[in-house]
């Protein structure tokens, strides 16, 4: 998968890592690049088409879907963090609907465009998905969700020709991170990576110093041994589609 003359469509791109993805896109080629946002957005490179799209709101991810004719990527970046201590339901829920549930919004409603240009879904997760961080534990409990989601899609769409990507990012340089005084890395670092890795076609993409040296031990890891062996339950019928 390369990003030169496809059509992009970034959740959350008005800040950070989604800013950056947009603005990596434009670099390599991209034919269109839809920015997702919930506020207007304006840019100046006319390949960017700006949508009002909260990934909790059902009308308009419906909205959005109608004005858009072909797609070959698909990045669900929006995310949202807060500090808690699980004392709060509504804390994690609030999580959930926006890192889980949104994830899984825009990506049932835009599959059928995706699946027709046989492209991919990019999932922008986090390594608190493999391990809680216990400062930001519904954060942790959302993303570790988000990350079966996206296995469970990788398995369930392959055999369509659509290849599914988990981004598991470390510490990086937005205003979720804010409140943590450690190295980070910076948005425009982790984008290059992020579609570095799509075009090496690596399924699991650890973008930044951080989470890097994960890669290759868990790539030959009992996890990501089990995520295969797993993979081979989809039924044939299904694979052959």
């Amino acid at each position: 998968m390369t990003i030169a003359n496809k059509t992009v469509l970034v959740t959350g791109a008005n800040r950070g890592i989604g800013q950056a993805l947009v603005e990596e896109a434009l670099k390599r080629g991209a034919k269109r690049v839809y920015a997702g946002t919930r506020q207007p957005l304006t840019h100046l490179d006319a390949r960017v088409t700006p949508l009002t799209l909260d990934v909790t709101n059902a009308a308009q991810i419906e909205r959005a879907v109608k004005g858009i004719e072909s797609l070959d990527i698909l990045i669900n970046n929006a995310g949202f963090a807060q500090f808690d201590d699980l004392s709060d339901r509504a804390a994690l829920e609030q999580h959930l609907a926006v890192n889980l549930f949104g994830t899984y919004g825009v990506t049932q409603a835009f599959l059928p465009l995706v699946t027709r240009s046989r492209g991919a879904i990019v999932n922008i997760l986090s390594v608190a998905s493999l391990a809680a961080l216990p400062v930001t534990p519904a954060y942790s409990i959302s993303k570790a969700a988000a990350f079966s989601l996206t296995q469970a899609l990788r398995a369930l769409l392959a055999g369509q020709g659509v290849s599914v990507h988990a981004v598991l990012p470390g510490p990086v340089d937005t205003d979720m991170a804010r409140g943590f005084e450690i190295p980070k890395a910076s948005p425009e670092s982790v984008a290059r990576a992020i579609f570095d890795g799509m075009e090496k076609g690596e399924e699991d993409i650890f973008p930044d110093p951080v989470s890097e040296p994960l890669a290759e031990n868990w790539s030959n890891g009992a996890a990501k041994t089990m995520e295969r062996q797993f993979a081979a339950f989809v039924p044939a019928q299904r694979i052959a589609a």
